[in-house]
């Protein structure tokens, strides 16, 4: 997913019948939001993501799904394989931010991240959680 500000490579697990957060996704631990290698993201330029200051660059994404928030946590450690190694690298991290979560109308077989023009939507089942950006020019 990307647009002119940023651009997010991930994998794209699929529902396929399974229950998803609280089944396949734990929820309160990290995941690599989404399937095999941990998602990146990439700032084109600073930005303010979740209301707090992020400067131009790559970050893996990693995400800490619960009942009624999300956890966004963005670390400067690149080609992690799933959250295996967060604690590892968790020094590394340079932003953490919570957004709640809402419920989707139709049930979504395909987890999609999707780059918005004022925000970044994580979607999966009938979940779904968002953090706001803006860019810094």
């Amino acid at each position: 997913s990307e647009n002119e500000h940023i651009k997010i490579t991930y994998g794209q697990p699929s529902k396929r019948g399974r229950i998803i957060f609280g089944g396949l996704v734990p929820l309160d631990s990290v995941w690599r939001t989404g399937a095999n290698e941990a998602t990146e993201i990439t700032f084109k330029h600073d930005a303010i993501f979740g209301g707090k200051k992020v400067k131009a660059g790559t970050y893996t994404l990693f995400t800490i799904p619960s009942k009624d928030y999300w956890e966004v946590v963005l670390n400067k450690q690149l080609g992690q394989w799933g959250a295996y190694e967060y604690e590892k690298y968790r020094r590394r991290n340079v932003l953490r931010t919570k957004v709640p979560v809402y419920e989707l109308e139709k049930e979504l077989e395909k987890f999609t991240i999707t780059v918005k023009k004022d925000a970044v939507a994580f979607e999966w089942d009938r979940t779904g959680a968002a953090v706001p950006y803006k860019m810094v020019k």
